[in-house]
């Protein structure tokens, strides 16, 4: 009887402790008599911090398993990290919302997890098939996640929306899939490529080209493809925004690489110019119309809409400071823009969303440490030194110049110069106005522990970058051999 081959382990080591864990937390949940939301996070915390340490022997490995469907490099590698830094903060700053809201943690915690491994396996996918039942399990998670809120009509309509936008967009991912798969006759990556270069370029591998940016332009939340970011932003729990915010959209891009910068890597003629346009129409609407709103949110929903565009300058560019600076800047982010969605959960009291730019007024006085927590956060956002922002977009502004897209860096700082005025008409309010009523802040040790590790990422990154952008040029290297 022929033996059966045994997958490495090593190749999907911290999926498959979260995996267990998630199960774990499903079954601790059942176990308790009543709703213990800070047992059930910190046993969350360790499952999170027991991956995060199965990285570390992984780093420089390089293997595929499942058939060469599923890879282990620094590229994955790097992700899965990100990843598991951004469930660990989640988890950090979600026990004061659960208990404010009355949210069931166990079920809330196992879909944050669950989530996570689909991001990861997107990460290491390098087969279509991979890629795409990585993306549907992240993407049925976080539909789930963002509906958490019964009693909020906002976030059933965050749910709903997200769900069927959703849902659409992954069809018309999977028909670009198909078409690869039709034209080429393989799912895996490598082998694609040199399908493509060998076929040359036809109407069906344009159609499959354009139904792909469509597709994954949907999971980065860039425009055209933009306009359920708001209301999914607006309406989702304020603890898990930024985990959807940041997690689905480096999950996405990392799709986005594997696919555009292997399997049509030969095409990038095609598919150069439509993400060109893209990247321009992100970062100008996406900040123009961020000026007019006045939740922080939706604020911050069109500031992701711009940084998509910013990251997307990078992947244009192609070369190795271009492909690390996406890299770097989705890891500034991850500190960044979670660290501002912790401050509206700070801000969140029972009967109250506490998401409006009003509640932010008078700020200073209440809490001068969250404010200021809030002002670095907002500085690395619109690219000012010395914080990581300022660093990711500096390389990505660099690599479009060295390449000759030099409109692309222009747009990119002029966009980031108009950022500064919506990010510090909040911060003026905050230091220049008297609160119109007593805010009652009240963090708990984890919220203050997360602010406390979002803000020391975000500022020791911008002074120290080395280490960062060393360890993203190792990941990139897969693309550039």
């Amino acid at each position: 009887m022929p033996s059966v081959p045994v997958p490495e382990l090593r190749a999907y080591l911290p999926e498959l402790i979260i995996l267990i864990w998630a199960c774990a937390v499903l079954l601790l949940d059942l176990a308790l008599r009543r709703r213990q939301h800070v047992v059930i996070a910190a046993f969350s915390l360790v499952g999170v911090i027991a991956a995060l340490l199965s990285c570390i022997p992984l780093a420089g490995v390089t293997l595929t398993t499942f058939s060469g469907m599923y890879a282990l490099d620094d590229f994955s590698l790097f992700f899965k990290v990100l990843f598991l830094l951004v469930v660990a903060l989640t988890i950090l700053i979600s026990p004061r919302y659960l208990a404010i809201e009355d949210i069931p943690a166990g079920e809330y915690y196992s879909l944050v997890l669950f989530s996570s491994i689909g991001m990861m396996i997107m990460a290491s996918g390098v087969d279509l098939l991979a890629i795409y039942i990585g993306l549907e399990l992240m993407s049925l998670s976080i539909y789930a996640l963002a509906g958490f809120v019964k009693r909020d009509p906002k976030s059933i309509e965050a749910a709903l929306k997200y769900f069927l936008m959703g849902s659409f967009s992954s069809g018309i991912l999977l028909y670009g899939l198909a078409l690869l798969y039709g034209l080429t006759g393989t799912t895996q990556l490598a082998p694609m490529a040199e399908q493509t270069a060998a076929v040359g370029m036809t109407p069906v591998l344009l159609l499959a080209i354009v139904l792909l940016v469509g597709g994954f332009g949907f999971k980065i939340a860039a425009v055209p493809f933009h306009m359920w970011a708001p209301d999914v932003y607006e309406g989702a729990p304020h603890s898990v925004v930024g985990f959807i915010s940041v997690g689905s959209k480096a999950a996405a891009f990392a799709g986005v690489m594997r696919i555009f910068l292997v399997a049509l890597e030969p095409s990038k003629a095609q598919w150069e110019p439509l993400l060109w346009a893209i990247a321009v129409l992100s970062m100008l609407i996406g900040t123009v119309v961020a000026i007019a709103q006045s939740n922080i949110k939706r604020m911050l929903a069109y500031s992701s809409i711009a940084s998509a565009g910013y990251m997307l300058i990078g992947i244009i560019a192609g070369t190795e400071v271009g492909l690390s600076s996406v890299l770097v800047y989705a890891m500034a982010y991850a500190f960044m823009n979670v660290g501002a969605f912790a401050l509206v959960v700070l801000l969140c009291r029972r009967g109250e969303r506490g998401d409006t730019i009003e509640e932010f007024t008078g700020l200073a006085r209440i809490s001068p440490v969250a404010s200021a927590s809030l002002v670095i956060f907002f500085l690395s956002l619109t690219g000012i030194p010395p914080t990581a922002g300022f660093v990711g977009k500096f390389y990505l502004f660099a690599s479009a110049i060295q390449t000759g897209y030099i409109g692309l860096a222009v747009v990119g700082v002029v966009s980031s110069a108009i950022s500064l005025y919506y990010y510090f008409s909040v911060v003026m309010s905050m230091y220049m106005q008297e609160a119109p009523k007593e805010h009652g802040l009240s963090p708990t040790p984890g919220l203050a522990a997360a602010l406390l590790l979002m803000v020391a990422g975000t500022l020791i990154f911008g002074i120290f970058p080395g280490p960062l952008i060393d360890a993203a040029k190792a990941a990139v290297a897969v693309f550039l051999m």
